[in-house]
């Protein structure tokens, strides 16, 4: 599985043959790409309304759109896609070679910037390669985007227990989602191998040190490798 962020809470996941986007948006300093330089995904996942997640989503509209029923309605009706698959929070589909997990996010969820639409829960997403059974399997490869969100026990007891993803990719910047010390637990709740910071230095209410991040998953005692990456680096999980 590779991973490649490319600022903020945009994600590019390739599964196999299935090429993923989540939260399309150009719009932020760490990115030197256009969305037309981007070849389009198989599957958009959106992960709720805000115009810093959906953003660029209507340039990808040949591909299908992943999200609730409320956002899956209004990409089609007014970003111009013609596949979707609404799912809710709790649910499972399969999206080419991936099984996407969609869980709860503690956020808000109004659409475009003046939040004149309410489009429902907001939401993370579990991304693996093998379908989730109560059984583990330690063969999976299993990402968690968590959205926009903060610190919620469902990290402990479902995510980390359940879903069992070997990285994660958590919001840090503070101020609108977790700073670095809640981000740094949510980390160990989850007990993956590996945790890419998101969500930060793009506006000035979300500028962060990154190193404070670093330094409170060690506070922990958490064993996962914290991985930095610049914007539009691949990291590969094995």
């Amino acid at each position: 599985m590779d991973l490649t962020w490319h600022g903020h809470s945009t994600w590019h996941v390739a599964v196999g043959d299935t090429e993923l986007l989540i939260d399309p948006f150009f719009d932020n300093p760490h990115t030197s790409l256009e969305p037309a330089d981007v070849d389009t995904p198989d599957f958009v996942l959106l992960t709720h309304g805000h115009a810093d997640h959906v953003a660029h989503a209507g340039e990808f509209a040949d591909a299908t759109v992943v999200a609730t029923p409320e956002i899956t309605a209004y990409a089609e009706d007014e970003l111009g896609f013609d596949e979707s698959i609404g799912m809710n929070l709790g649910g499972t589909v399969e999206c080419g070679d991936a099984f996407v997990t969609m869980h709860r996010a503690d956020h808000t969820s109004g659409l475009n910037t003046d939040y004149e639409h309410e489009v429902g829960m907001p939401a993370g997403f579990v991304l693996s390669d093998s379908k989730p059974t109560q059984e583990s399997d330690e063969e999976a490869t299993t990402f968690y985007h968590a959205g926009d969100t903060g610190l919620m026990t469902e990290m402990r007891d479902v995510i980390g227990a359940f879903l069992e993803p070997d990285a994660a990719a958590v919001p840090c910047g503070d101020h609108f989602t977790m700073g670095p010390t809640q981000a740094a637990i949510a980390v160990d709740w989850l007990d993956v191998d590996t945790a890419f910071p998101m969500h930060y230095d793009t506006f000035p209410p979300v500028e962060i040190d990154t190193e404070q991040f670093v330094s409170e998953v060690a506070a922990t005692g958490s064993d996962a490798d914290v991985r930095v990456l610049e914007g539009d680096e691949t990291f590969t999980l094995a």
